[in-house]
């Protein structure tokens, strides 16, 4: 019988994590009790219960249930001293599920207001990177993404501030919310902006619409990583075509089910991918909602996919690969990868 490793000891990348949905529940209780905020009331209970609260997403009055439950999480970063805290936590969490490289996607418009400003609070977020890397180790570097559902031109406005900050820890450019909302090529002069810059394009596609969303963002945005992309599973064509020129799928198992894209984990077609060659990157998406962080992603995997831990060494190779980490991070960790199997 072949023996279990822990995957928590896996090395890996982490390459879609929210910056407000990788705060941890007791972090946003204490930020809510310090700065006066009224959290929904499904919220709390929830979080007091040690649980997540109840969602699906799959139509428009689900969806903005959730957007509520996290605009709320996020009204409760408001000092420079919180943004630190949030990063610094995130990263913990990381290295205690075995992620030596974590990409963290924000969209700073949403911390401005708090923050002093749009510039101030990318730098602020961007100085609570550095020093969080300073002090635990851990590789990481910040993913702007745009609003699909606010203005093209909100979106060129950040790719331009994404590319300036390209040499401060910036790695790419994404794009998130409904993905019902926004056609794609509306954004597709942000994201060209953002490739001419050198960063990775890296849009939302293929969760609540199906294999159309991640044409899309290959077609209009060129996109290098697709988040999400699970649909494409619908497409066998479209499965080739990402195969074919390996653009890594941000699969998140557990988002996919608390929000209603599948029923239960074993739908998940991570098999599917898997077997067809597109290389894919285990992610948690927002474990402050969802309750389940990096780790237990591979858990899904094994659990309810039955893959061996050597397919959940590849899965790990293919989140390292399909990473912005320097090749000498990348090397490492795939070397980490060959000895937790040779174990």
């Amino acid at each position: 019988m072949e023996r279990v490793r822990d995957v928590s000891e896996l090395p890996k990348a982490h390459l879609h994590l929210h910056f407000t949905g990788s705060m941890r529940p007791t972090t946003l209780l204490e930020l809510a009790d310090k700065h006066g905020v009224r959290l929904p009331e499904t919220l709390t209970e929830a979080l007091g219960r040690g649980e997540s609260p109840k969602l699906r997403a799959t139509d428009e009055r689900g969806w903005f249930r959730f957007q509520r439950l996290y605009d709320a999480a996020r009204s409760c970063l408001q000092t420079p001293e919180d943004i630190q805290r949030l990063v610094r936590e995130a990263a913990e969490e990381d290295l205690r599920d075995g992620s030596g490289w974590l990409e963290i996607q924000v969209d700073p418009t949403s911390y401005a207001p708090r923050l002093g400003g749009l510039i101030p609070a990318l730098e602020i977020i961007l100085d609570a990177v550095e020093t969080t890397v300073r002090d635990t180790g851990i590789g990481m570097r910040v993913l702007v993404a745009a609003n699909r559902m606010k203005h093209p031109l909100d979106a060129r406005t950040l790719a331009r501030l994404a590319v300036r900050y390209a040499e401060r820890g910036v790695v790419g450019f994404g794009l998130s919310n409904d993905e019902r909302r926004g056609m794609a090529r509306d954004f597709d002069r942000a994201f060209a902006i953002a490739r001419d810059g050198g960063l990775l394009s890296a849009p939302h596609g293929g969760e609540l619409t199906g294999p159309a969303s991640v044409r899309d963002c290959l077609d209009d945005l060129e996109a290098d990583r697709i988040g999400h992309g699970v649909r494409a599973a619908e497409d066998p064509r479209l499965l080739k075509r990402l195969a074919d020129r390996q653009v890594t799928c941000e699969v998140c198992p557990a988002s996919n089910v608390a929000l209603g894209v599948y029923e239960k984990p074993e739908d998940v077609p991570l098999r599917t991918l898997f077997e067809a060659g597109v290389p894919m990157a285990l992610g948690a998406d927002d474990p402050l909602l969802f309750g389940a962080r990096l780790a237990a992603q591979y858990e899904i995997a094994r659990e309810h996919h039955g893959f061996t831990d050597a397919e959940l060494a590849e899965l790990a190779r293919q989140s390292v690969r399909g990473s912005a980490a320097p090749e000498d991070v990348k090397a490492r960790l795939l070397a980490g990868v060959d000895d937790w199997l040779a174990a």
